[in-house]
């Protein structure tokens, strides 16, 4: 899918980090899927690729669950049949990360901001190093 950036997407984008970065995580109501990157996504593009998915998991095992009964590996592979993959080298401000994680999920999602991923963590957002990415998603 190929999706178009609103105009004045850094200020849309900007604004949803303000109100996603106080948050902790919490699997299936706060996480790194619908709540940071698809949150991101909607806001830069006006288009909601995960509105579907919000609240249908609790926890890591129902997220992979999910994952795997939509016919994917990881939230990754999930990701790529949405968003076209890149290398992390050719990420822009706003493109979506995976992030190679321990887990059943696979991946973490985390959204590019220059030289740094934002991520969720327990205490709201953080960040890890772009050069964390296994693999980029192109976001308009």
């Amino acid at each position: 899918m190929t999706l178009t950036r609103h105009k004045d997407w850094r200020r849309r984008y900007e604004a949803a980090i303000d109100e996603i970065k106080a948050r902790p995580f919490v699997w299936g109501e706060h996480d790194c899927g619908p709540s940071l990157a698809g949150r991101l996504v909607h806001a830069m593009t006006g288009v909601d690729l995960s509105a579907q998915y919000a609240g249908t998991y609790h926890d890591a095992l129902s997220a992979a669950r999910l994952i795997r009964e939509l016919g994917f590996e990881t939230l990754g592979d999930l990701v790529a049949s949405m968003l076209p993959p890149i290398h992390p080298s050719q990420a822009e401000i706003g493109d979506i990360a995976a992030i190679a994680m321990d887990g059943p999920i696979g991946h973490a999602l985390g959204v590019v901001n220059g030289e740094r991923i934002f991520v969720l963590t327990e205490t709201g957002v953080g960040t890890v190093d772009l050069l964390d990415a296994a693999i980029c998603f192109k976001v308009g």
